[in-house]
């Protein structure tokens, strides 16, 4: 005879389950409960299915953290191991912008928005470059006139001076 489940767990062992299933069967092989889940295991989660990329394994990191949010429990997607893993797999670089200190924090920011932050200052960037390029352009070509109103001016003095000689 079998001994008899909790529906109120088995209800909530499948809400894990459709929650975050790729994670909730890792856990699974590994004899770890997926919620409460320590950040120690999301990291290994991450390392461990780092072969399926980024792309794959995000949605999968962020059913963790829906997971534990909708529970009222912390997420531990955010911060230490687990934020360092997903940041390692990424390898988005910090914006060259940044100074030293502030490189390291980026590290510790969610994919999604290193994402963004990694794309909004290299479009920044370029825009800069691009201004740069303009004004320097300007200049020469401000440069270029001036030498050449200047010749003229010269060219123009010169004449004058050949008919009208002093005496």
């Amino acid at each position: 005879m079998r001994p008899s489940i909790n529906p109120v767990l088995a209800a909530l062992a499948r809400a894990r389950m459709q929650a975050a299933p790729m994670f909730a069967k890792w856990c699974e092989l590994h004899g770890l409960s997926p919620c409460p889940a320590a950040p120690a295991h999301v990291a290994r989660f991450v390392l461990d299915c780092a072969p399926l990329g980024i792309e794959r394994l995000w949605p999968a990191v962020q059913d963790i953290s829906r997971l534990h949010v909708s529970a009222g429990l912390p997420d531990p997607t955010l911060g230490g191991a687990a934020a360092a893993a997903i940041s390692d797999l990424a390898g988005i670089d910090p914006p060259r912008s940044w100074p030293s200190d502030r490189k390291q924090r980026f590290r510790s920011l969610p994919y999604d928005l290193q994402v963004y932050v990694a794309a909004h200052e290299a479009q920044r960037e370029k825009a800069l470059r691009r201004a740069q390029n303009e004004a320097a352009t300007a200049r020469h070509k401000l440069a270029a006139y001036q030498k050449s109103e200047t010749r003229t001016n010269e060219e123009s003095k010169s004449n004058e001076n050949d008919t009208h000689p002093n005496a």
